[in-house]
């Protein structure tokens, strides 16, 4: 995509939705992290419905350790790997408290350090909880990225550092939220909503309807 679609692109959905935000539920750096990592295999909704009763009793890794690994499991059963991720919790609760004196870190190396956590849930929460103008590559963006022609890639990897490479730095904060709710909600998997997409003319698959179609 020529950079002055790729401008036009961003400078459309921001004026779109100028502050987007996390669909998933969280009240302070530390539920932000523990959010993310159950959402692998899940959506949003699911696990802000497990984690409403979660947070209610432990918004802190010393609570969250405190309630335990059957107690953390007991609240999000309706979430996909629940065990594994039980797991997780209560054992990046713990490094959390060992090595961070209870806070969540701003390093990219430090929280990929924790049990569960991998590169996509750093990005998110560098961004979303110490504003980092990372970008995290889901499903929705890698999709996304490839149909549109923004930033292709055979990997989640290859995909994140083309949009690092393409994406101006002004719309660089936003830029995943942007694409995963354009991806969530219009470019969808099965029947991407070209009629009612906004940048359906900078886009470059070749299975969108033809125009006036």
């Amino acid at each position: 995509m020529p950079p002055a679609a790729v401008e036009a692109l961003f400078a459309r959905l921001s004026a779109a939705l100028p502050e987007p935000q996390s669909e998933l539920a969280y009240v302070n750096p530390y539920t932000l992290l523990v959010a993310v990592v159950l959402s692998a295999q899940a959506t949003d909704k699911g696990v802000n419905k497990a984690t409403k009763g979660l947070f209610a009793v432990a918004d802190t890794p010393q609570k969250m350790v405190a309630l335990g690994e059957d107690g953390v499991r007991a609240h999000i059963r309706t979430i996909g790997l629940f065990n594994s991720k039980a797991k997780n919790v209560i054992a990046l609760s713990q490094a959390l408290i060992e090595q961070h004196g209870g806070q969540v870190p701003a390093e990219r190396a430090a929280l990929e350090a924790l049990p569960g956590v991998g590169r996509k849930t750093a990005n998110v929460v560098l961004n979303l909880a110490f504003g980092q103008p990372t970008i995290a590559v889901d499903t929705h963006i890698f999709r996304v990225a490839n149909r549109t022609g923004l930033a292709a890639g055979k990997t989640v990897r290859a995909v994140e550092d083309a949009l690092e490479r393409v994406v101006p730095e002004r719309y660089r904060r936003h830029a995943h939220h942007w694409l995963i709710l354009h991806g969530r909600y219009v470019c969808k998997a099965r029947k991407p909503a070209c009629d009612a997409c906004p940048i359906a003319d900078l886009c470059g698959w070749p299975g969108k309807p033809a125009a006036g179609v």
